[in-house]
Parts: C-alpha cells; sequence; structure tokens
C-alpha cells in the first residue's frame, strides 16, 4: 500500500512495542487489528495545550492552558463509598481557581502548596466561581512540561485504553512506518495542489508540532482521500463503457408523444428538462449510466415510462427493479395501464411467484414475447434470459448495490443503465455516492400537490392528536402511525411499534381497523397487511420503517412519526412523503421527546421546509455525512478523514485532479500511475468489478 512500508502495515497489531494480545483485544473492539489500522486511525479532536491563558482569561466550557501557584493544601473530601474528591486553590496575578479531581489520590503527592505548574483540562465557572476539572498538571520548571504543553491527538476510545496508552502506541506504531511511506499521488498533483510529503503528512496528524502543520497534514490526507475514491469510481464509470458500443435508440418521437397526450396533466419543467437530457443520452452510441433524484411525488416513475416505450418502439426489452414485491407490483400495475394502449407488454417477475407461472414468465422473457419485465432481485438470478434487453431500470438505488446493478445489465448487451431515487441528496454527496452515473435532478412537484401540513409536538398534545386522527378516519382517510423500534428494549425509551399497535387497537381507536406491519415479519404477511391497508381494509396502520419506500397510498392522509428525535432529517421527509399523494390536505406530526438544542433544531427544519434538497443540505451540516447516508450500504470504502460537508472546496480540487489525470492517461498506464492503480484496485476489488486492466 505504502511502498516499502506495505509488510509492516500489514502486520498485526501486536508486533508494535507496547501491545501484548490483552490490549490488542482492545484495539480490536475500536476495529484496529494491523499496524496499517492504526496508523489510519485518525484523531477524532485535538486538544491545545499550546497556547496558555491567564486565570481571568478562562471561559467556561473550554478546555484550556494556564500557569498558576498552588496556593492551599490538597483538601479530600469522601462524598460515599467509591468516590473521594480532591479539592486544591491555584492562582495567578489575575484570580484564583479551584482544581478539582475524582478519585485521584496520587495528586495529594503531586501538588505541593507555593509550588508553580502548568495545568491543562476543562473550565467551569458558575455564579463567579471557577473550576478546572480533573486537569493534568506538571511542575512549571520541569523541562518536561514542553512534551506535555503542545497540540494533543484524541482518538476514539474504550474502556480499558486510556488516551496516554493510544498515543504510546501509535507513537511506536509511526516510529515503525514513518520514513518509509512511499508516494502514490504523481509528482504534478502533488506540486500544482500544493500537497505535503505523505510521511510529514502522517507524523502532523497524529503529533502536530504546531497548528499550521496540523491544517498541512490534514489538508494532504483528505485530498489524496477524495481524490483516490473519485478516481475509483470514475474508473469504474469508464470501465462499464470502456470499449463497448452502446445502442443508438431511435427517436420514437410520434409514440412517445401520444403516450405524454394520453397523460391528463402536462409534464412539469423539471420533468421535461430531465427526458431531454436521456433522450439524447439514448439516442447517442455511448452506454447511459444515469442518475434521476427527485423527491417523493415529483414524477420520476413517468421519466421511466418514457425511457421504456423509446426502448421498445426501437425494437428492444427494458426492465425495472424494484426493492420491494408490493413496490414491484405496483409499478407493474401502473406501467400496464400507460402502456398496453401502445401495444407493450408487460410481466412481472418476483420470488413469490408460484413456480408454473415464473415459469411462463421466464420463457415469454428469453422469447421476446415480453417487451418491460418490472421485478425484484429475483431479475437478477442466473436463469433469467432476455431475448434482447436494451434498457435497465432500478427505482430507490440505494436499497441496491452497484454490483446489482451492473449483475442486471450483464444480462444484455451494453443496455443504457436508469437509476431513480426519491432520496434528495446534497449534490456534493450524490458526487461521491454516484460518482459512476451523470446525475439528473427533478425538482419540482405536479401542480396541485398541496405541502403537507408540519408539526412537531410533545406528549401533553396526544389526546388532541387522537381526535384528529379520527376525524380524520370518519371523514374517508387513512392513517401512517410509525414508531422507530419493532419490540421493547429495556435500554432505549422508545415507542415499540407491536407495544403501540396493541394499545392503539384496544384502548385509542377500538372501533377502528389497526394493521401492524414490521421488519421482523415474513414477506408474505408484510404483503398481506400492505395490501389490506391499499384496498382501505385498514383504518390506521402502525409500521416501523419499512414503509419509508412503501406503495402509493392516495387515501393517506396523517403521517404520525413517534419518537421523531431518533430519525434524521431525511429519513423523517421519506415518512412525510407517505401521504400528501393527492389532492387532499394532508399533515405530518412528529412526536418528539429530544430536550436537546439540536434535537430541536432539527424539528424546527422540519416545520418550515418540505423542499427535500433543503432538508437533506441541512441533515448532512448536522450529523455530518456517515449518520445521513451510511457509506457502507453503497459498498464506498470508508472514509477515514474527510468530511464530505466541510471539505467541499478540497473534493472540488480533488475532482479536477482526477479529471486531469485521465485525460492523460484513462487506464492508468503510465509508470508514474501504477501505485495509484493497485491502490484503487486494493480499497474497491471487496465492492466492485476491479479496473479495466487493458
Amino acid at each position: 500500500m505504502y511502498g516499502s512500508a506495505n509488510e509492516i502495515l500489514k502486520k498485526s497489531i501486536q508486533y508494535i512495542k507496547g501491545v501484548g494480545e490483552k490490549r490488542a483485544r482492545l484495539f480490536h473492539r475500536l476495529g484496529i487489528y494491523s499496524v496499517e489500522d492504526i496508523i489510519t486511525c485518525f484523531p477524532r479532536d485535538f486538544e491545545d495545550r499550546d497556547k496558555q491563558k491567564r486565570i481571568c482569561e478562562l471561559l467556561d466550557g473550554e478546555k484550556a492552558a494556564f500557569e498558576g501557584v498552588v496556593i492551599s493544601q490538597v483538601t479530600q473530601r469522601c462524598i460515599r463509598p467509591g468516590l473521594t474528591i480532591y479539592k486544591a486553590q491555584i492562582a495567578d496575578d489575575t484570580g484564583t481557581i479551584t482544581g478539582t479531581w475524582y478519585n485521584q489520590s496520587f495528586i495529594k503527592r503531586v501538588l505541593k502548596e507555593g509550588e508553580q505548574y502548568i495545568f491543562y483540562g476543562k473550565i467551569k465557572k458558575k455564579f463567579g466561581y471557577s473550576e478546572i476539572s480533573s486537569p493534568i498538571c506538571e511542575r512549571a520548571d520541569r523541562e518536561q512540561y514542553k512534551s506535555l504543553m503542545k497540540i494533543m491527538p484524541v482518538y476514539p476510545s474504550t474502556t480499558g485504553l486510556s488516551q496516554n496508552v493510544f498515543r504510546s502506541v501509535m507513537q511506536n506504531a509511526l516510529d515503525l512506518t514513518v520514513g518509509k511511506l512511499e508516494e502514490i499521488l504523481p509528482a504534478w498533483v502533488r506540486k500544482e495542489y500544493c500537497l505535503s510529503d505523505i510521511n510529514y503528512a502522517f507524523s502532523n496528524i497524529h503529533f502536530p508540532k504546531s497548528e499550521t502543520d496540523l491544517n498541512n497534514a490534514r489538508y494532504r490526507l483528505v485530498f489524496e482521500e477524495l481524490f483516490i475514491l473519485q478516481l475509483g469510481l470514475l474508473q469504474i464509470k469508464t470501465s462499464f463503457s470502456d470499449g463497448k458500443e452502446g445502442i443508438r435508440f431511435r427517436g420514437c418521437s410520434k409514440e412517445i408523444s401520444k403516450l405524454i397526450s394520453g397523460l391528463g396533466f402536462e409534464l412539469t419543467g423539471a420533468q421535461k428538462k430531465v427526458w431531454g437530457e436521456i433522450k439524447k443520452n439514448m439516442e447517442e452510441p455511448k452506454i447511459m449510466n444515469r442518475l434521476i433524484q427527485g423527491d417523493v411525488g415529483s414524477g420520476k416513475t413517468i421519466i421511466g415510462v418514457l425511457a421504456l416505450l423509446k426502448a421498445v418502439k426501437s425494437g428492444y426489452q427494458g426492465v425495472m427493479m424494484a426493492p420491494t414485491e408490493i413496490l414491484a407490483k405496483q409499478h407493474f400495475e401502473s406501467l400496464t395501464s400507460l402502456m398496453a394502449r401502445h401495444g407493450v407488454c408487460v410481466d412481472l417477475l418476483i420470488g413469490s411467484q408460484p413456480a408454473k407461472n415464473r415459469k411462463d414468465v421466464l420463457l415469454k422473457i428469453e422469447s421476446g414475447q415480453v417487451d418491460v419485465v418490472v421485478g425484484t432481485h429475483a431479475l437478477i438470478q442466473d436463469n433469467v434470459k432476455f431475448y434482447r434487453l436494451g434498457l435497465v431500470i432500478t427505482d430507490e438505488q440505494h436499497r441496491f448495490g452497484v454490483r446489482q446493478r451492473a449483475a442486471l445489465s450483464d444480462k444484455g448487451k451494453n443496455p443504457d443503465v436508469l437509476v431513480m431515487t426519491a432520496t434528495p441528496i446534497p449534490r456534493t454527496l450524490a458526487l461521491i455516492l454516484y460518482g459512476d452515473l451523470d446525475i439528473s435532478i427533478i425538482d419540482e412537484l405536479p401542480a396541485g400537490r398541496k405541502p403537507i401540513k408540519t408539526y412537531a409536538v410533545d406528549g401533553s398534545m396526544r389526546d388532541r392528536i387522537n381526535e384528529f386522527i379520527r376525524k380524520n378516519v370518519l371523514e374517508g382517510r387513512q392513517i401512517y402511525i410509525v414508531c422507530p423500534l419493532i419490540e421493547e428494549s429495556d435500554a432505549i425509551e422508545a415507542k415499540s411499534a407491536q407495544e403501540l399497535a396493541q394499545k392503539i387497537a384496544r384502548e385509542d381507536f377500538k372501533d377502528l381497523r389497526v394493521g401492524l406491519v414490521h421488519g421482523k415479519m415474513s414477506p408474505g404477511d408484510k404483503e398481506d397487511v400492505m395490501l389490506d391497508f391499499a384496498q382501505g381494509e385498514i383504518d390506521i396502520l402502525v409500521s416501523t420503517t419499512v414503509i419509508e419506500v412503501g406503495i402509493d397510498i392516495p387515501n393517506a392522509t396523517v403521517m404520525v412519526i413517534e419518537n421523531a428525535e431518533r430519525f434524521g432529517l431525511a429519513q423523517l421527509h421519506q415518512l412525510r412523503g407517505r401521504v400528501g399523494r393527492a389532492g387532499h390536505q394532508s399533515y405530518c406530526i412528529m412526536y418528539n421527546e429530544g430536550k436537546s438544542r439540536l434535537s430541536k433544531e432539527r424539528m424546527r427544519v422540519m416545520e418550515g421546509s418540505t423542499d427535500g434538497f433543503v432538508i437533506s443540505e441541512k441533515d448532512l451540516w448536522l450529523r455530518g455525512p456517515g449518520e445521513f447516508f451510511g457509506t457502507r450500504q453503497h459498498g464506498l470504502p470508508d472514509l477515514k478523514i474527510a468530511n464530505l460537508y466541510k471539505d467541499i472546496d478540497v473534493l472540488k480540487k480533488a475532482q479536477e485532479a482526477v479529471e486531469k489525470l485521465l485525460k492523460g492517461d484513462e487506464f492508468l498506464h503510465k509508470k508514474e500511475n501504477l501505485e495509484l492503480k493497485k491502490r484503487i484496485n486494493d480499497k474497491f476489488q471487496k465492492r466492485f468489478e476491479q479496473i479495466s486492466p487493458n
């Protein structure tokens, strides 16, 4: 991985001085198994002990260093068995502060009245009283304090593994590797983008000599991480179409116009724009790999229908893959009603089909009697063979891996690929998550859609909300109630879907029809309940987030979300999108039990906006990319140091550098790029096909 240090990096964590079998197990808890794992476990924070303040300058809540004289003896007070508090008064020429230590009896031996010390710790100030809690300290006249008072890394922790031990092991690991790490970035990239040496970067990201050194080191490592990620994704994108001629579909303008005019509504400006992009792609001899992003209800499906019609009228078959059987069935019904009048044969392929029916469908697909197939993961099985597959559409892409999309594409000869998602993703994050796709955005809702009225409430409003639910049911509407957990948990006080469904059915709405659906139910049972709800046989559906990607129920007008503080904003927005699908005024009511400032801010965001892209940007800012949209389900390598929100400027530079690199060496054949190619294969091989070796 890093040139001559490669063998050392792959060695067990126990190879490092100071790590025995017992300590290795503690590191394993943090996902650290090798030398490489530990040196790429970058600090989660830093304590800047280098800048000393005077006591009068200390601020409440900050961590700070100052020099002072101990002006009292250390007192000790036993609060209860197992808790003893030690205190000492400290002063400089600007004021006094109390030092407080918990169960640290050694402090009585260390601190001497009248002696000068350097202290570092967290400051507490209240009603004129100043305190520093459990500070580290060192005699001011000793040389050692210089090693103590500097920028110190703070690492992920686990019981039994102190920061001091972690730092010591990290220093030993760096001693083994730093100076031996070799560059993989070409010299021109390092020069043009002012990137520091790789050995300097690793030394100073862990133990920076100054703030400037830390910033330089972080910039280098963030750039490299984002550069590798972007380069890998673009190489995958290239490998999909490398040396392969795509399908040049016919214009089919008459058939397309006829279908659009028969819709009964006009396409929005955003839909027309996106269709124009797709139409252009399909008529070019290059393979299309395009993502359509659009909010819930923005009309992505009709764009997919137009693309399928174009493919069929050009003599090819099309396929649409959905993440659930119930969604596949809904797409099948929708596509059949839209396309049958245009002479297009649509069929369904799902796992729960009877064997005979399934066999008939497979024969029709292979013989070309079926023009469009709608289905689930069943579509990518080996026994599914197409007569002439030309277009692949996957709905709700984040439920599928890149390999699944590629497996479906492999069933045709270089078919075009269209991916649809209702998960609004900030453009910056989409460039990472879908870096192998071109991106189209439908950012306009159809005319006549009423904004969903959204309210964050607490438990005191429950009786009023229940009356509101009853009123809507009596008016003929249906209700969703969503809970974050499937069953009761002593550890987390949140509503259980099973517990809540029972309470609602027996107490709150015993005269109404209440259904329950959750992730632990069998697929068949889930399908039955959802179909009953779709057919109006259930008034209130209590559910976990399995309905986040659900069927279209135009009659559902109220979404109630229990413990809304436990959901991300993007997920809350997805849940809200289950209602408001018709002309009826719809509502989203979020029970928020969170007391924190962050929790209240998140609820305000939901109340104040129905724009999924605005909400997703805010979610990314509030929670960070890992929480917002876990990259593991996308099959992407983990980001160890880059922050996709804070490092957007570095991302842009890395993307620019990648484009320049590929212009001069598309397949990384040049000697200076061979290590890069190797690194990308190492990073992506577990999840993607390796880069074309051509």
